[in-house]
């Protein structure tokens, strides 16, 4: 039994190390001949999560990731097209009242037949989304970008 346990120790542990991969680095393996078209500078940004202008759509990708959304415009007489990412903010709050509680009666009937007052506090929780970052395209590479701290 020991035996066997001890076998299947490796390969536990090999798919512990393969779920601690960062996003980049799985959208890299993921993406190599994206990765490998770009500069060495680029190469170096994008591993950190950064970007800069004159990057492609492609390289934005890999950095940064899938959009939460995407919206096309116009600047200058130019198509534009925007990539934003959400952040969320936490908001702690409380909410208390009074509510009513069922009482029972089991004089045989097990059904309730009255309604009592109750005294309520609760701690709330609200996770407010706002655009953390942004990265604007003009012919298909960066031409603007921002990061909130």
């Amino acid at each position: 039994m020991i035996k066997k346990l001890l076998f299947l120790l490796p390969a536990v542990a090999g798919l512990l190390l393969a779920s601690c991969t960062s996003p980049i680095a799985k959208r890299i393996e993921h993406n190599p001949e994206i990765y490998n078209s770009l500069n060495a500078r680029q190469k170096q940004l994008v591993q950190t999560g950064q970007i800069e202008e004159g990057m492609s759509k492609q390289a934005v990708f890999i950095a940064w990731g899938k959009p939460n959304r995407k919206t096309a415009g116009s600047r200058s007489g130019k198509k534009t097209e925007r990539w934003s990412y959400a952040g969320y903010d936490t908001v702690h709050g409380s909410s208390l009242g009074i509510g009513y509680g069922v009482g029972y009666w089991d004089g045989g009937w097990g059904y309730p037949y009255y309604y009592e007052p109750a005294l309520y506090y609760q701690p709330t929780v609200t996770y407010l989304p706002y655009e953390r970052k942004w990265a604007e395209f003009t012919n298909s590479r960066v031409s603007a970008w921002s990061v909130t701290p």
